[in-house]
Formats: C-alpha cells, sequence, structure tokens
C-alpha cells in the first residue's frame, strides 16, 4: 500500500513526508533512483533503532524498508498514472500510504527514519516526537521548492494532511496491535 502511495507522489511529481519525501525530493534534483536513495537514507537510522526498540522492531523495519525500496522502483513500469487529477491523486495517495504505514505500525515496525529518529529524541530528551516529524517535514516541504513548483509541493502538502489525519484516527493504543 505504501508503494502504491509513493507511486502516486512520484508520477504527479510530488513529495511526501518524512524519508520517503526526501527521497523523492533528492531524486528529482539528481535524478538518482527514489528507491534506492530511500533505501540508503534509511540506513544510519537502524543503529538508533537497535537500541531503542531493540532487534525485532529493527529487522522488521529493515525488511520492510527493502522491500518498499524495490517496489519504488520496479512500479513505474506497472502503473501509469498520467491521467491522474492532481488534488484527486494527493488525496488518495495520503489516504493508499495511510493504510500502508498502519499496517505496518500494527506490526511492530516502521519505514524507518524520522520516525525512529523522533522516538530517540523524545526518549533521551523528552523532545516530543511530533515536533521533530514536523520540524523534519517542514524542512522536506522547504526543499521540495527547489525541485517541483510551487502547486506541487501545496498539493503534497494535502497529501501529507491527509495521511497525518488518517493515522491520528486510526493509529491507537486501544486497536490491535499484532505480537
Amino acid at each position: 500500500m505504501c508503494g502504491l502511495g509513493l507511486a502516486f507522489y512520484e508520477q504527479l511529481g510530488f513529495v511526501t513526508s518524512g524519508i520517503a519525501g526526501l527521497a523523492l525530493v533528492l531524486s528529482y534534483l539528481s535524478g538518482f533512483e527514489a528507491g534506492l536513495l530511500f533505501f540508503v537514507l534509511n540506513l544510519p537510522f537502524y543503529g538508533l533503532a537497535i537500541t531503542r526498540m531493540g532487534w525485532y522492531f529493527t529487522l522488521r523495519s529493515f525488511a520492510a524498508v527493502a522491500v518498499l525500496s524495490v517496489v519504488i522502483e520496479v512500479q513505474p513500469s506497472l502503473i501509469d498514472l498520467s491521467r491522474l487529477d492532481p488534488l484527486y491523486g494527493a488525496i488518495i495517495a495520503g489516504v493508499i500510504t495511510g493504510f500502508g504505514l498502519l499496517g505496518i505500525f500494527r506490526h511492530l515496525a516502521s519505514l524507518g527514519g524520522v520516525g525512529i529518529l523522533a522516538i530517540y529524541l523524545q526518549d533521551c530528551f523528552n523532545f516530543r516526537a511530533g515536533l521533530t516529524q514536523l520540524a523534519l517535514d517542514t524542512l522536506i516541504f522547504a526543499l521540495a521548492f527547489a525541485a517541483v513548483s510551487p502547486g506541487q509541493v501545496a498539493l503534497s502538502f494535502v497529501g501529507a494532511v491527509v495521511l497525518n489525519l488518517f493515522l491520528a484516527v486510526n493509529h491507537r493504543s486501544d486497536r490491535y496491535i499484532a505480537r
């Protein structure tokens, strides 16, 4: 699901939050493949994940990142979204990615990067995880202006808002968590 959501973002020239968003921005600026950048950008965060969340979480997250990196690379040859309305695409990308992330979170894993750093900073320095994510996502969206048009950044923001609202409503500790 996350891979499909990222296909929407990538084919529309949008960005998203987190390391996936940074990978898209850097891909647009450099021409490197987004899937490879996503995988490489996540590597430094696994040390934090091992120390803060343990091997179980880290290995599951590594597997999720590796699979998503491959999906990002393969998907453009499998799906063409060139006729998709950009606003509709932003909204659907947010919902689809939200579903994917919800499943990953409920199975005690992540897609790495910003979430791991946010939890680490909260645990060690009592800096709220949400504020860390907000600050880093603000930087990613600011950097996006160097890569895509202001309209694409605005629609990317719509997608990010939909994604985060979806997670805020559905990712709760009183709901199903796999063990």
